[in-house]
């Protein structure tokens, strides 16, 4: 059994089980939240595709970390002109691990 659901404008197909990495949420570790915005739930052959939203879907995770992704370097440069530029940035990321597909 797997869901197509969206979090911080992405779709993520997941399985009751796994751990995804999700744009930050607002929570504290151990928290449980539910994502309504289920756009499929397949179970076996029986596969049910919202418009644009499964009615009475539901997946259900637990907040395993909150932390920061590795630094993206970002470099400019101005090739004869002696100018570089030269910046770092690391997003913050919320790590959920399913914990039931309802649906």
């Amino acid at each position: 059994m797997y869901a197509v659901f969206q979090s911080g404008g992405k779709q993520h197909r997941v399985t009751e089980g796994q751990t995804v990495r999700l744009e930050k949420l607002e929570l504290e570790v151990g928290a449980t939240v539910e994502f309504d915005n289920v756009l499929m739930i397949a179970n076996g052959e029986n596969i049910n595709v919202g418009a644009p939203y499964v009615a009475g879907g539901k997946v259900v995770a637990e907040v395993v970390t909150q932390a920061r992704a590795p630094k993206v370097t970002i470099v400019k440069f101005k090739r004869r002109k002696h100018s570089r530029k030269q910046a770092g940035h690391r997003q913050w990321f919320t790590e959920v691990k399913i914990t039931g597909i309802n649906g």
